[in-house]
């Protein structure tokens, strides 16, 4: 995903900023590696994923900015992860939810977003092959079709403001490999490429319980993410002071 160029839920152009209003808040856009193609993500015949549902409560410096609801269930054999939140903003409430279609090995097959705020946008994405097909739809104009392919894979979805799917890249992580994996990123309101690393913590001490800690590092951000059984239940982002914690 391209130099970093503003702040984001996940990660966020300024571009972005322009368009949306109210941009993401954990991280800036992580370096891109990418071309506009997405590469095949490799065997894995079975799933990583388990059912979750929760809620999320979004925090700037200790004020609560927004809230998410989300939910992640097996369908006909792929896995579907859907999520709403809204985000209060310089322009209001920002409202927007996004649906990932994923294979059992998190291989994502079809993603759609919307937006509802100063601002109304949705697009649908297809990925087939080395190919997202991105078809986008701002208000007031054309439609807008572009595509990305990457050169490596794993391939994860990490929209603006939907912090659940952090939780899919969580379950992507190999525990059994072990160190950094990095993962080819794809962040559908940016029309942004890029990559993230990910690396395990081991566990910690968090308020008196033990939480399994992971560290997903772009270019220029640093998000820590606990997790307990599996389930994320904090993201945190020391440099922007952001914090999203699990009801």
């Amino acid at each position: 995903m391209a130099a970093a160029r503003g702040r984001r839920a996940a990660v966020v152009t300024s571009a972005c900023l322009a368009i949306f209003g109210a941009a993401g808040i954990l991280a800036r856009t992580p370096h891109s590696r990418a071309e506009s193609r997405l590469g095949a993500p490799g065997p894995n015949p079975s799933s990583v994923f388990v059912e979750d549902r929760g809620n999320f409560r979004i925090l700037v410096s200790g004020q609560q900015m927004g809230k998410e609801e989300f939910e992640i269930n097996s369908v006909g054999g792929n896995w579907i992860a859907h999520g709403s939140s809204e985000v209060q903003s310089a322009d209001g409430v920002q409202r927007v939810s996004g649906t990932l279609e994923m294979h059992a090995d998190g291989a994502p097959v079809r993603y759609e977003w919307s937006t509802q705020g100063k601002k109304k946008a949705s697009a649908a994405v297809e990925f087939t092959n080395l190919t997202a097909t991105i078809e986008l739809h701002l208000e007031g104009a054309h439609p807008y079709t572009q595509q990305f392919t990457y050169n490596t894979s794993p391939i994860v979805v990490l929209d603006n403001n939907l912090y659940h799917q952090y939780a899919v890249l969580a379950r992507l992580y190999d525990r059994q490999k072990k160190g950094a994996q990095s993962f080819s990123v794809l962040v559908p309101q940016s029309l942004a490429p890029g990559t993230i690393t990910v690396e395990s913590a081991g566990n910690q001490d968090v308020n008196g319980k033990k939480l399994e800690e992971l560290t997903a590092k772009t270019e220029d951000l640093e998000i820590d993410l606990y997790l307990d059984g599996g389930r994320l239940v904090r993201l945190l982002a020391p440099s922007t002071n952001a914090e999203i914690i699990r009801d």
